[in-house]
């Protein structure tokens, strides 16, 4: 349950459909489940923010993300796991033959049990380089999660920028864009100064020694002269698909909301 399914149960409450006992059943549980002394699930994330936990693979074992995802598929959620080991996943394919697994991003997902409903919002992701890849993928992972509708546009960095403006249609249409660069991080910033909505920048940890791991795209961002960017840590594709999600949902929840009924 997301706060729009505790909005419509309070909606059915209100017009006699449901029972306020029924409605108490839904919603009396727990804050979270203690999974064996190593976790504690929380499973009203989705009612307070709308998605549930996120599990963070990286220091877990196989067993560890297998019980975790166990609780959060046990109480009707579905499950996100990010910067997965290539052993583990083949330990949670075998676990969730449901799942899917993206090799490139890291990262394991169990959908729902229950149909989301129609995609909320349009996220584009959009790399400098394809070496920028794994970390899109994670934010891509992340965005469909969320049930918004995703586009990836792969490799039009600044030293070709002839490849970006043959995308100019296609940022038009989004509610948040997601930039992933390296090097020196100036893609945003052009991106920025091209479209009306969010850009959320995401720098990498690619480029050559002076790049400081990262440290350079992510100074450059910070610096931009875009007023529409803002950024998130290094490598973070979750971060930045998690945010640009947040956005693109409210604009996607607020067209439904406007069409008439």
């Amino acid at each position: 349950m997301d706060s729009h399914d505790l909005t419509r149960m309070l909606e059915a409450v209100r017009d006699g459909r449901l029972a306020p006992s029924e409605a108490a059943r839904s919603i009396t549980v727990e804050p979270y489940q203690d999974t064996g002394g190593f976790a504690k699930v929380d499973l009203q994330r989705t009612l307070r923010c709308g998605f549930p936990e996120v599990v963070f693979g990286q220091g877990k074992t196989a067993e560890q993300i297998e019980s975790i995802l166990g609780t959060l598929r046990a109480h009707g959620q579905g499950g996100l796991v990010t910067r997965l080991d290539p052993q583990a996943a083949v330990h949670l394919k075998r676990a969730f033959p449901e799942g899917e697994h993206n090799a490139l991003g890291r990262t394991f997902r169990l959908a729902p049990p229950s149909d989301p409903g129609p995609k909320l919002g349009r996220v584009v992701i959009v790399t400098a380089g394809t070496s920028d890849l794994p970390v899109a993928e994670e934010a891509k992972v992340t965005a469909l999660s969320w049930n918004c509708e995703v586009e990836l546009i792969a490799d039009v960095g600044v030293a070709g920028l002839h490849r970006l403006l043959h995308q100019l249609p296609n940022l038009k249409t989004a509610d948040a864009i997601v930039v992933v660069a390296g090097m020196e991080g100036a893609l945003p910033s052009v991106v920025g100064g091209l479209v009306d909505c969010p850009v959320v920048a995401v720098p990498t940890s690619i480029g050559y020694g002076a790049h400081f791991h990262g440290l350079a795209a992510l100074l450059g961002m910070l610096n931009s002269c875009a007023s529409n960017v803002v950024v998130v840590n290094i490598d973070a594709g979750f971060s930045g698909g998690h945010v640009a999600s947040l956005i693109a949902r409210r604009m996607g929840q607020a067209r439904l909301q406007s069409r008439p009924a």
